[in-house]
């Protein structure tokens, strides 16, 4: 039955209401990013409180007893990493479905509740010894990673399907930069928290007080803030469950068009009623014959850059440690100080303006054009910086390669990390978008806990010292460079077109027409 209330979305004039559903939508995944770049400071209280030997203790007593601080083994912080990431795969499969079983304004606010408690339980991780801490830690984590995983496909589905068709990009686009400001508040909030601290202490600046331990937990609280502030709405109505009514009540702060309008055609000019959403189940043969090319290009694509993406993030981990030198006489306050600023640097010389000029130009010039674009020059920056790496970039990490990684970051943002987070929300009928954007979303986070684990072995030696081994780091980049390859090619001859298009012009139907007179 054709609606007309689609057609008044498909049309309906900017206004601020888009721009705070933006926000709204966009809380998780500021939640995710603040919780992604909030551990490596964080790895770096803890290595100063839980990962310490003591050496002459067994001497006089006189003698003053030394500590020798260490970091926070990356094995560990791989490990912590990926226990979030299987999470956030594990909440877009199950909350992905339930997105179009349950709708999704039901769901949504599950998956903010989880966020929210379980970034406070991060906080409250019980007991004091390091294995107990860990392992807690590491618990609640998943379930963050559930909640955050959840808001994937839920928050991409809303603007979907909340935007006008000559918009839709950008907004979801811009729904995805949240990332962006994520980082760069988990930066903030990591400089503010570690300075207050430092000022409040009475140790030794040379010293690591005990109330650090406190210091890391109120970072990971903190994360709890913006999903707590969230709410949810949404006119899923339309579509799915053919009440143009409520619909229409849904949605009269949206469209920019009197209510008298937004209305059914008069079923006297209706021929047989026939229903626009698919009649054939998920994953079923009728739908791989239809969209199963579409949703392996998502799957795949987000795969591919996900590997990428998340070993690129754990490399920062090696390059600031050129910069900000961990030694005995910087205490953990001013060390995660350092950390998080020079994150904050990186986000805003490259990550953000990514996300942002996507923004401006993924209408204009299209979402296949903009992901090749990206694969693309993310590839010719790790073969720049992989393939001298052994004879040049591990002893010498210089401005240049500096502004090589920041590139590696800008062309990730203005490209496939955003891309196949719009593209899913964008291919498939609605009684199945949220649960293949789900999938696609889950896909691509087997691929970051293989490009975490990836960067692990790299980042190893024989001595596990900290510092790379230069023959594995250089076979590490040059594999992501040919990764990139592989997804500008997956998206050459695969990908689909979806600028300019509404949600409907986009799904793929055979006998299931409308027929209007």
């Amino acid at each position: 039955m054709a609606l007309k209330v689609l057609s008044a979305l498909d049309a309906a004039k900017i206004q601020l209401y888009h721009f705070k559903a933006i926000i709204i939508a966009g809380m998780g995944l500021f939640t995710d990013a603040y919780d992604l770049f909030c551990i490596p400071p964080i790895m770096k209280l803890i290595g100063r409180i839980y990962y310490l030997d003591h050496h002459n203790s067994d001497k006089c007593s006189v003698m003053p007893k030394e500590t020798q601080y260490k970091t926070t083994p990356t094995a560990v912080v791989s490990t912590l990493v990926s226990i979030a990431l299987l999470g956030t795969a594990v909440g877009q499969l199950v909350f992905g479905r339930l997105g179009d079983r349950a709708g999704r304004r039901r769901v949504y606010g599950l998956s903010l509740g989880m966020m929210v408690l379980s970034s406070l339980a991060c906080g409250f991780s019980i007991c004091k010894t390091r294995n107990c801490v860990l392992v807690s830690l590491g618990f609640f984590r998943f379930l963050l990673g559930v909640g955050i995983g959840g808001d994937y496909p839920l928050s991409a589905t809303i603007m979907s399907e909340f935007a006008n068709k000559k918009t839709r990009g950008a907004f979801i686009a811009a729904v995805f930069s949240m990332q962006g400001l994520g980082i760069l508040a988990s930066s903030i909030v990591t400089m503010v928290v570690c300075r207050i601290f430092a000022v409040s202490s009475n140790e030794p600046k040379s010293e690591t007080p005990d109330e650090a331990d406190l210091a890391w937990r109120v970072i990971l609280m903190m994360g709890a803030v913006p999903a707590a502030l969230t709410y949810y709405w949404r006119r899923y109505t339309a579509l799915v469950e053919q009440n143009v009514v409520q619909a229409a009540i849904d949605m009269k702060k949206v469209l920019d068009v009197p209510m008298s309008e937004i209305a059914e055609d008069s079923p006297i000019r209706l021929k047989p009623p026939v229903l626009p959403h698919p009649s054939y189940p998920l994953l079923s043969k009728r739908f791989l014959r239809r969209h199963g090319v579409d949703l392996f290009c998502c799957a795949a694509t987000w795969f591919l850059v996900d590997v990428v993406f998340y070993s690129s993030n754990l490399l920062q981990s090696q390059i600031y440690h050129r910069f900000i030198k961990d030694n005995n006489d910087v205490n953990g306050y001013k060390l995660a100080f350092k950390v998080a600023r020079f994150q904050a640097i990186l986000a805003i010389s490259s990550t953000i303006p990514g996300y942002w000029v996507t923004v401006y130009f993924i209408d204009r010039i299209g979402r296949v054009k903009i992901q090749m674009l990206g694969f693309l020059f993310m590839a010719l920056v790790y073969f720049a910086i992989g393939i001298p790496y052994k004879y040049y970039w591990s002893e010498n990490i210089s401005v240049g390669f500096m502004a090589l990684y920041s590139l590696s970051f800008f062309f990730s943002n203005f490209g496939p990390n955003t891309t196949t987070f719009i593209v899913p929300a964008e291919l498939f009928p609605a009684r199945f978008r949220s649960t293949c954007h789900g999938i696609a979303g889950a896909v691509g986070k087997v691929g970051a806990i293989i490009g975490t684990i990836g960067f692990f072995w790299a980042s190893r030696n024989e001595k596990d010292s900290g510092k790379p081994n230069p023959v594995r780091m250089t076979v590490a980049l040059v594999i992501l460079g040919v990764v990139c390859l592989v997804g500008l090619l997956l998206t050459y001859f695969l990908t689909r077109e979806t600028t300019g298009r509404s949600l409907e012009d986009n799904e793929i139907y055979e006998d299931e027409l409308i027929y209007n007179t």
